[in-house]
């Protein structure tokens, strides 16, 4: 076994700050689309409706999926060390 320092986890691992960013993120879009059905004539709400939705939709896909691609970097990276620590075997 080597003496190597561990590594310290990435900025994505700090949940915080992502959370704050999702949070700021979507009552901005739930704003924005507040005032957009607001002002937006009745024939074109739904295709305005639709790209808001969107646009939160992948904010919220990346606030999940951030979390889970770091884990698995780290898993691969675990499992690189063991495999050159044990010679093959």
């Amino acid at each position: 076994m080597t003496d190597r320092p561990p590594i310290p986890p990435l900025a994505e691992a700090r949940w915080l700050w992502r959370r704050l960013y999702v949070f700021l993120a979507s009552f901005a879009l739930w704003r924005l689309l507040a005032t957009a059905v607001d002002r937006t004539e009745p024939s074109q709400l739904p295709r305005v409706a639709a790209g808001l939705m969107g646009l939160l939709a992948l904010t919220l896909v990346l606030y999940l999926v951030a979390p889970t691609a770091q884990q698995l970097v780290a898993l691969l990276a675990n499992l690189r060390l063991r495999l050159a620590e044990g010679g093959g075997r």
